[in-house]
């Protein structure tokens, strides 16, 4: 089966789809004719995103989103259902850095970035799933990072957040399998996208496109992959850390892996 026909009149949430990765997937999942559920906090960002699509034969359907707010999420699925009948797909993107590059373990951060990049993801996927249970199909993606397989100085409280969801993940996936439910976890590196704009980066790790990471996403929809690091070459950053955790630190601290960030 071509890309394309797979992808064809599937109904799929994208949230925080107003821009970086999200507004990436949702114009190419358009093209590839998905119903296409545009959700972001954003709404003046979604309008023009939902008229570029409809303009070209796509369908799409921008819903103001605070992952944070059952209200919203609530809102966001009842709608969804009400057009299209069903939900076949939830790429959760939406997410926020947040850094605290003074070490001091503000706790603030961590506690915001829990809430939005931890318990906001949760919202989506819990809310989302009795659908899908209903249906007894459906596929998950969740947006990760590179992040939560080695920690960065300085991302304590992004790292924290994201790591809680790689374990929440790994979880998930088998709990839904009974349910025909399947659970894919993406690990993008560094993306150029407005999320880490203010920082610059040494070159091995250089930022990639989002393209890059949609490429990775259809790829691992369409062949049901549990985990999937984006660039693949970074796959040893795993292994390394897991095996020779030292190392790994001093690696990234000579190389100086954490990058500039502007103030």
């Amino acid at each position: 089966m071509k890309k394309a026909d797979f992808f064809k009149e599937k109904v799929i949430i994208i949230t925080g789809s107003s821009s970086g990765i999200g507004r990436a997937t949702s114009l190419a999942l358009a093209q590839y004719g998905s119903k296409v559920v545009l959700a972001s906090r954003t709404i003046e960002k979604l309008i023009p995103l939902e008229e570029q699509i409809t303009s070209k034969g796509g369908q799409a359907l921008a819903i103001k989103t605070d992952i944070c707010s059952l209200v919203d999420i609530n809102k966001m699925i009842k709608e969804t259902i009400l057009k299209w009948g069903r939900i076949d797909i939830l790429i959760a993107c939406a997410g926020q850095y947040f850094p605290d590059i003074t070490s001091e373990l503000d706790i603030n951060k961590y506690q915001e970035s829990m809430t939005l990049n931890f318990f906001g993801t949760l919202n989506s996927i819990k809310n989302t799933l009795p659908e899908m249970k209903r249906q007894r199909s459906g596929h998950i993606v969740i947006i990760n990072s590179l992040d939560s397989k080695k920690g960065i100085v300085g991302d304590g409280p992004y790292v924290s957040a994201k790591a809680a969801l790689d374990g929440f993940g790994d979880v998930l996936r088998q709990e839904m399998k009974p349910f025909n439910i399947k659970v894919t976890s993406i690990f993008p590196g560094r993306v150029n996208t407005p999320m880490i704009e203010s920082i610059k980066v040494p070159l091995i790790t250089k930022k990639i496109p989002p393209e890059k990471v949609v490429k990775a996403i259809l790829k691992a929809i369409k062949g049901n992959k549990a985990n999937v690091i984006v660039p693949s070459v970074f796959s040893f950053v795993t292994i390394l850390n897991y095996l020779m955790p030292h190392f790994s630190d001093w690696a990234y601290r000579v190389l100086k892996i954490q990058g500039q960030h502007d103030n």
